[in-house]
C-alpha cells in the first residue's frame, strides 16, 4: 500500500469511531434525524465564518457551525414544544431553511472560492492527503487526520467523564432531574458534540457519509445488543470495518470511496438485519411461527382437557372439530408428542400426568392473568425450550 492509501484508510477509520460514539446515543433518544439536520444546516455557519476570516482552514468555521448546528436543535425544540407539528415535521422545517441560506450566500458572495455545495455534500476522501499540516516546514501528515484525531479525543474524554449522566439522562430523564443532572444541559452538550463532529468531518468525508456514520453502525448494533458499553464497542467496529471495507471496494471497483463505504454500511445493517440472533427478520419470524404453533397446542390439550368422550378425542374427529389443516394438525400433535403432554392409543388421544398439570397452569393463567407473561411456563414444560 502506498502512503496515501494508507492515510486515507486512517481517516476514514478515524472518523468512523468519532461519529459512532454521539450516533449511539442519537440512535437511543430516537434523534436519528436530527444528524441528517445538523449536518446540512451548519453551512451557513460554515459561510459566515469563512465571509469573518477569509480562511478555509480557520478554525472560526468549526466554531460557528457547531454554534449553528445547536440553533438548529433549539428551532426544531422550539417549533416542536408548541405542540402543532411533530418532532420529524420540525426537523424537515428547519434544516431545508438554514440549508437554503447557506447555498444562496455561497451563490451571492463566494462563487470564487473553493465553498461549494457538492463539496459539502459529497466529499472526496481521495484528495484528503494532499491538505496537510505544515508547521515550520514540516510536514506532520493530513490535516483531516488532525482535526478529527482531535475531536475524537475531545470525544472519547467527554463520554468517559460523563458516560453516567448520559446514560441516566439518555433512559430516564426524570430520575437524572432526580439525580440532580440537568438533562437540558446533557442533550445540548450532546448535540454540541455532534455538530462539532459533523463539521470536522464532512470537509472530508461530506455531509451523506457523516450522516451513514452516525446511524447506520449504531442502528446495526443495537440489533444484536442493549447494553450501552457493548452498543458503543459494537457501532465503533461495524463503523470502522464498513469504513475500511468500503475503501476497497471503492478501490477495486473505481468508484466513489464515500459512495462505497455508504454501501457497505447498508448491506452489513442488512445483513444483521436479517441475521441477527433475537431481533432479526428471521428470528423474529422463527419465533412468531413457533409462538402460533404453541397458542394451537394449548388450543389442543385445552379440547382434550374439556372432552372425556372418544369420539371427540379420535385423531381424525380433532381435524374436524378444531377444524385444522392436516399439516397444522400433524405439526401441533407431533409437537405435543416430542413435549410427552399427551398419549395416542388406537388412534384417541389422551392427556399425560405432564399434559393436564401443564393445561390446568394454563386455564389458571388464563381464569386469574396473575403472571406477566405464559413464557416462564412453557420454558419449564416444552423440552425445546429447557
Amino acid at each position: 500500500m502506498t502512503a496515501p492509501q494508507i492515510e486515507i484508510q486512517l481517516i476514514a477509520a478515524v472518523v468512523a469511531i468519532a461519529c459512532a460514539i454521539p450516533g449511539v446515543f442519537l440512535v437511543l433518544r430516537k434523534m436519528a434525524l436530527i444528524s441528517d439536520a445538523i449536518s446540512h444546516s451548519i453551512l451557513p455557519g460554515v459561510v459566515i465564518g469563512f465571509f469573518l476570516t477569509h480562511d478555509l482552514n480557520s478554525p472560526w468555521l468549526i466554531l460557528l457551525a457547531a454554534v449553528t448546528g445547536v440553533i438548529t436543535v433549539v428551532l426544531v425544540e422550539a417549533i416542536q414544544k408548541t405542540g402543532l407539528v411533530k418532532e420529524d415535521t420540525a426537523i424537515g422545517l428547519v434544516f431545508p431553511a438554514l440549508f437554503s441560506i447557506g447555498v444562496i450566500l455561497i451563490a451571492k458572495n463566494a462563487n470564487d472560492v473553493h465553498l461549494d455545495v457538492d463539496a459539502v455534500l459529497l466529499g472526496e476522501l481521495a484528495f484528503a492527503p494532499f491538505d496537510r499540516l505544515i508547521m515550520s516546514g514540516l510536514d506532520l501528515g493530513p490535516k483531516s487526520l488532525w482535526v478529527m484525531g482531535c475531536v475524537l479525543l475531545i470525544t472519547l474524554t467527554l463520554l468517559i467523564l460523563f458516560f453516567k449522566e448520559l446514560k441516566v439522562s439518555t433512559f430516564d430523564a426524570g430520575l437524572s432531574s432526580a439525580l440532580g443532572i440537568s438533562p437540558v444541559i446533557m442533550h445540548y452538550g450532546l448535540m454540541s458534540i455532534s455538530s462539532v463532529t459533523v463539521v470536522g468531518a464532512f470537509d472530508a468525508v461530506g455531509a451523506i457519509l457523516v450522516v451513514a456514520l452516525m446511524i447506520a453502525p449504531a442502528a446495526t448494533a443495537y440489533l444484536i445488543t442493549s447494553n450501552l458499553k457493548k452498543l458503543l464497542v459494537l457501532s465503533i467496529l461495524f463503523g470502522v470495518f464498513s469504513a475500511l471495507a468500503g475503501y476497497w471496494m471503492a478501490h477495486l471497483l473505481d468508484a466513489s470511496i464515500s459512495g462505497s463505504m455508504t454501501t457497505v454500511l447498508g448491506v452489513v445493517f442488512l445483513l444483521v438485519y436479517l441475521f441477527a440472533p433475537r431481533k432479526g427478520l428471521i428470528a423474529v419470524m422463527y419465533r412468531q411461527r413457533q409462538q402460533r404453533t404453541e397458542v394451537s397446542l394449548l388450543t389442543f390439550l385445552l379440547h382434550l382437557n374439556n372432552h372425556q368422550e372418544e369420539n371427540e378425542r379420535h385423531i381424525n374427529h380433532l381435524n374436524e372439530h378444531i377444524n385444522w389443516q392436516k399439516v397444522r394438525s400433524k405439526t401441533v400433535v407431533d409437537l405435543a408428542l416430542k413435549n410427552n403432554m399427551i398419549l395416542i392409543d388406537n388412534n384417541v388421544v389422551s392427556l399425560t400426568e405432564k399434559g393436564k398439570e401443564f393445561t390446568e397452569l394454563a386455564l389458571e393463567y388464563i381464569i386469574t392473568n396473575k403472571d406477566e407473561n405464559i413464557e416462564p411456563m412453557k420454558e419449564d414444560f416444552f423440552l425445546f425450550r429447557g
